[in-house]
């Protein structure tokens, strides 16, 4: 339910102004933002809009944290309906594939716009870390004497280098479904499954 104007807190104000950045990104991508359309679909004033925010870089960095705390969600409730221990990395590889390709303008802002949101960095706002974390605590049962943050960056690499070669249309379309079920099923794997072994692709079950 939207918030009346009159009563309209400066946290309610700047989570709209996002929301509808969001929105319009997703619409007709990035560059086609402006701060007056956005004001005007927003409902508030341009110098409102820069009161909040600065310039379109800090911007970006508000819609990232906000997509970053989405997909940390998504990856928390994907692993928590999840009962098999075994299988946390290709549920929450699947659920990370599915926010990626839905929000593809929101996953720009979080992972290509804005370089300094670095998933495991110190310093970082929390929803960054979140992200990192829960692609780490999926692939620890998979480590086998391997250091946990490098096998989470490389899981994180893959992932994000399907994504985007994908969208870039780079990668074979009939090929799809097993280049991700070699992601959630084998690669990551010591000593790697035999390929009767996989569970097929995006976490589904035989």
């Amino acid at each position: 339910m939207s918030v009346p104007a009159e009563e309209a807190t400066e946290e309610d104000r700047r989570h709209l102004i996002v929301t509808v950045a969001r929105e319009l990104a997703e619409a007709e991508g990035w560059t086609g933002l402006n701060g007056r359309r956005l004001a005007e679909r927003a409902n508030v004033d341009v110098g409102d809009l820069y009161r909040h925010f600065a310039d379109q870089e800090a911007l970006l960095a508000a819609v990232a944290v906000h997509g970053f705390a989405e997909l940390a969600a998504e990856l928390t409730a994907a692993h928590a309906d999840n009962p098999f221990p075994e299988r946390a990395w290709a549920v929450m590889a699947s659920a990370y594939l599915d926010f990626a390709y839905a929000n593809p303008a929101v996953y720009d802002a979080m992972l290509a716009l804005t370089p300094d949101l670095a998933l495991g960095a110190a310093g970082v706002p929390a929803a960054p870390r979140a992200v990192f974390a829960a692609l780490r605590a999926a692939l620890l049962p998979l480590a086998q004497g391997r250091d946990p943050d490098t096998l989470a960056e490389v899981g994180w690499s893959l992932l994000h280098g399907v994504v985007m070669l994908t969208r870039g249309g780079r990668l074979r379309p009939e090929a799809q479904e097993e280049r991700e079920a070699m992601i959630m099923e084998r690669l990551l794997w010591w000593p790697c499954p035999a390929d009767g072994n996989s569970l097929g692709a995006r976490g589904a079950m035989p």
